[in-house]
């Protein structure tokens, strides 16, 4: 079609099936978007279109609205009216069109819950305020879909609205996480939520603070150690090490903050992995009778002297330390293993020192 008269529109009137209105939809968009015609003529393609948002059909306005998706030049009343329709009819407007401001897509997201915002959360571009609107107002989905969008500026609020909306929901927090910048409020927040699954993925961001890190990689393995999730689950030690050594965040500290919570199983992993040696000689060197075995395993871990003595002082505690079975008795081990350290070891660095008085505190408040 080369140009376009009135009696394009005779035609367009008189076509007795749904079939063939949806044919002259796509070639009238065409002509519209290929731009060579006169003013005369591109008011014509306008009044086309604007005459067929009022077809009954909604395969005709369907075929319209993916016609027009693409075309930047869409005149804002059409782009908006085909927004607004049913969900076949706006989804590729929603999706796509350029011809909607921000102010029309932060309108129709707060007014058409479900497959219209899950279509805007989905566009190439998203900015910043647009987001949060999304995030504030949207559907379960459409936040899953937002936060998993590279395209969208989510700024730290908007991150942060989308973990309280639905603090366990993973593909959200997988969304957060996988960010391309992760705000530490934000890795805050994330730690008092984040799935066990999703721990690791967390560690081993770059952009997490050590001492935050730390404490996830722990938190977990804790949790396994007194009970309170499967440790045959997605804490298996050998996969923490594995993250934890990757991430270079395999450190002294997190190996004795184990010992410290009877975590034997991640420490002997753990120390193997950092002195090079296979995990059944590192246990056979722990449990060398004397001290000489484990020090050697210490010095080619290159654990500092005083975190050294500290390490060899609660595996002796421990291996005088018997369960005795009864409620509460972990709790019991691991506090009055902390005493007994506390009381054997010195040059033990302050936060460490203060990890061993917390845990202290801790145990006491839990018996």
């Amino acid at each position: 079609m080369s140009k376009l008269t009135e009696e394009d529109i005779r035609r367009l009137l008189a076509e007795p099936t749904a079939e063939r209105r949806e044919d002259v939809a796509r070639k009238v968009a065409a002509v519209h978007a290929g731009g060579e015609m006169t003013d005369a003529e591109r008011r014509l393609a306008e009044d086309i279109f604007r005459l067929m948002l009022r077809d009954a059909e909604v395969r005709v306005r369907a075929a319209l609205s993916e016609a027009l998706k693409d075309n930047p030049g869409v005149p804002h009343d059409v782009a908006h009216a085909l927004a607004r329709d049913v969900v076949p009819v706006a989804t590729p407007i929603l999706e796509f069109s350029e011809a909607l401001t921000d102010d029309d897509l932060m309108e129709i997201v707060r007014a058409q819950p479900g497959a219209a915002q899950q279509a805007v959360a989905r566009r190439r571009e998203i900015s910043a305020e647009l987001s949060q609107t999304i995030v504030a107002h949207g559907v379960e989905a459409a936040v899953e879909t937002v936060v998993n969008n590279p395209g969208a500026d989510l700024p730290e609020t908007a991150l942060m609205t989308a973990i309280d909306r639905f603090p366990a929901n993973e593909t959200v927090q997988e969304g957060v996480i996988s960010r391309p910048v992760l705000p530490v409020k934000v890795s805050e927040r994330l730690v008092s939520v984040v799935s066990d699954r999703l721990r690791s993925q967390l560690v081993r961001r770059s952009d997490v603070p050590a001492d935050m890190a730390l404490g996830l990689a722990l938190a977990g393995r804790e949790r396994a150690v007194i009970g309170l999730i499967d440790p045959s689950g997605t804490d298996d030690p050998d996969e923490l090490v594995d993250v934890l050594y990757a991430a270079r965040r395999l450190t002294p500290t997190i190996l004795f903050r184990a010992l410290c919570i009877g975590d034997r199983g991640f420490f002997d992993r753990g120390i193997s992995r950092l002195a090079g040696v296979t995990l059944v000689n590192a246990q056979r060197l722990i449990e060398d009778p004397g001290r000489k075995g484990l020090m050697r395993l210490l010095d080619a871990a290159r654990i500092p002297p005083p975190l050294a003595n500290a390490m060899m002082a609660a595996i002796d505690v421990a291996r005088e330390m018997q369960y005795d079975g009864r409620p509460g008795d972990r709790l019991r081990y691991r506090s009055t293993l902390i005493e007994r350290v506390l009381t054997q070891v010195e040059g033990i660095d302050s936060d460490n020192l203060d990890y061993l008085i917390s845990r202290l505190a801790t145990d006491d408040r839990a018996a």
